[in-house]
């Protein structure tokens, strides 16, 4: 075991080829070299947790220590959110109190996106009395509540823990949220069942003080859909479904992935897991990450910047030696998907003979009225079981064939429609300025409004195209991955004035084709102009597109003229 600031004692690992500077425990570099480390060093962000029940929720807002407040509560789902009226051109202007409102966002985890009707149902009635309403799916499978109090925030535990959710590390430096396929262990084509490893990985880590002190967040991903359903290329690890030749099925291992401002494709191990070895083999990168991951500069400590100084054999080679003590099977890649959706959305069939059925809200924006009313919907119609998904969908579980009209229209009525347009389809956009203190622009709007006005423009547009709106430059909306890609910024408009935009992302992909989008040199749009851009944009592709050709194909070899 390597040493760590809480057991220095314990034998420290073999030297690396990087500086004292970058801070890593497994050489023995303890020392705090920013305020994150130092108030992690001071009090694990677990610990939190008491002083929020015993004094913040009695005292209130004006009690909570600073490093608390902007730092451990993460560790229990909390962040302040933005102070309204603030707008974009001030965002890193303003210091960090200038900029906190005396509420917070509050994120429940929902690994594997795995609900029942009954938890639906409190998700909903939370929101309802405690959160104004808010309550937005994320594209990492979990629910995000705004105008949390924190005289609130201990009944709100109460709610969700009675019916088995949890906020526990579902923010800080920790290990996130586990994506998993909306169909596992009911689709008809998947290959693996990854849930069993799911649950034995949470049973180990989540709310381990072991692995509550990473260099920053990790985020994670198991699925055996050949859909490659989970985002597994943006994941710093991710377990994806395959059949080895000699072995059968299990899982082929993915390390390093992640956005924000310097994007990485994750890199494959080659290596093939076993179900029942997948928890040891999370375990051990997850230590690899914690042990050797970069300290020093925030900007630099995530598991891709490691990955890419040591290589992936190097990578391989001291999980093998170091942390399983056995090596790896070697395996094949996973196979191109079939369908160009990944989102589930529709209805299918399952293996036992039911359906599942998938539907799209407007770019993840629901209420909890509305929750409430899926959960009644749901369990009038299915057995109980719903997911959410990592495209900011969501799918109600083991329906009969006789009853799935009549969810359909159900779910129709709350203007949750299981046959999108492309648009609505495929648009996301995450939180903006709204409510986020890091954003610049707005987006859940400017989105919802987006998708009206191409079903407007374009109706007989059919082909799939992802539109992914981000409210600044830290890609929680997957903009480099996606067909068109929005980074908000301020940009200047014909007559010269500061005013909300952004700067554009084409051609990127997730997938066996993963890749990042094209800048066009200069290109930037202002809101208002928004529709008619990618209005243009696609009636280009149309007409210019070869035979089955993909958007993010056309858009990697068309001139820059037509991209304007």
């Amino acid at each position: 075991m390597a040493a760590t600031p809480q057991n220095p004692d314990a034998a420290p690992r073999r030297k690396v080829s990087r500086h004292r500077g970058e801070g890593q425990w497994a050489v023995g570099h303890f020392t705090p070299l920013n305020g994150n480390e130092q108030f992690k060093k001071d009090d694990d962000g677990l610990n939190v947790r008491t002083r929020i029940e015993t004094i913040y929720s009695k005292r209130g807002f004006d009690s909570i220590d600073p490093n608390d407040l902007r730092g451990r509560m993460r560790w229990w789902g909390l962040y302040t959110q933005r102070k309204p009226g603030i707008d974009g051109g001030k965002t890193a202007i303003l210091e960090p109190e200038e900029l906190d409102d005396k509420y917070f966002m509050l994120r429940v985890r929902i690994d594997g996106g795995r609900l029942t009707t009954d938890q639906l149902r409190v998700i909903g009635e939370v929101s309802q009395e405690f959160a104004r309403g808010t309550a937005d799916l994320t594209d990492r499978q979990n629910v995000q509540y705004h105008w949390i109090r924190i005289e609130d925030v201990p009944e709100i535990w109460n709610r969700l823990e009675a019916v088995g959710l949890s906020t526990t590390e579902a923010c800080g430096d920790t290990p996130r949220v586990i994506l998993g396929s909306p169909v596992a262990g009911i689709a008809e084509d998947e290959i693996i069942d990854g849930t069993p490893a799911l649950d034995e990985i949470q049973r180990r880590i989540i709310g381990n003080k072991d692995f509550s002190n990473l260099p920053r967040k990790f985020k994670s991903a198991i699925s055996g859909s050949p859909l490659l359903d989970v985002a597994h290329e943006i994941n710093d690890i991710a377990f994806v479904g395959v059949n080895h030749p000699e072995h059968g099925p299990g899982f082929d291992l993915w390390v390093g992935g992640g956005l924000s401002t310097n994007p990485k494709i994750g890199q494959r191990l080659g290596a093939w897991v076993p179900l029942d070895e997948v928890p040891d083999v999370y375990e051990g990168v997850i230590s690899i990450f914690r042990d050797y991951g970069y300290r020093r500069l925030r900007t630099r400590a995530r598991l891709k910047f490691l990955l890419a100084d040591w290589g992936v054999e190097k990578f391989r080679q001291i999980l093998e030696d170091e942390y399983l003590e056995r090596k790896l099977v070697d395996g094949p890649a996973p196979e191109q998907p079939v369908a160009r959706w990944r989102d589930h959305v529709g209805v299918h069939r399952q293996k036992d003979g039911n359906f599942y059925v998938g539907f799209a809200p407007r770019v993840g924006r629901v209420d909890g009225t509305t929750l409430t009313k899926i959960a009644e919907l749901a369990g009038a119609h299915g057995s109980g079981r719903l997911r959410t998904t990592a495209e900011q969908k969501m799918v109600v579980l083991d329906v009969e064939e006789s009853r799935v009209d009549s969810l359909v229209e159900g779910l129709e009525a709350l203007d949750l429609t299981v046959r999108p347009s492309p648009f609505r389809r495929g648009t996301m956009a995450c939180t903006g300025i709204e409510y986020c203190k890091l954003a610049i622009v707005e987006t859940k709007a400017r989105g919802a409004s987006l998708i009206d006005e191409l079903e407007r423009r374009l109706p007989e547009f059919e082909e799939p195209i992802t539109i992914n709106v981000n409210g600044c430059p830290n890609a929680c909306a997957r903009i480099q991955v996606a067909d068109i890609g929005l980074k908000g910024q301020l940009v200047l408009d014909e007559q010269g004035r500061q005013v909300e935009g952004f700067q554009v992302h084409l051609g990127g992909a997730l997938g066996l084709e993963a890749g990042f989008g094209r800048k066009v040199r200069g290109l930037k749009v202002t809101s208002d102009e928004l529709p008619d851009y990618v209005e243009r944009v696609l009636k280009r592709f149309q007409a210019e597109r070869a035979d089955g050709e993909r958007f993010a194909a056309w858009a990697a070899r068309a001139s820059e003229e037509a991209l304007s």
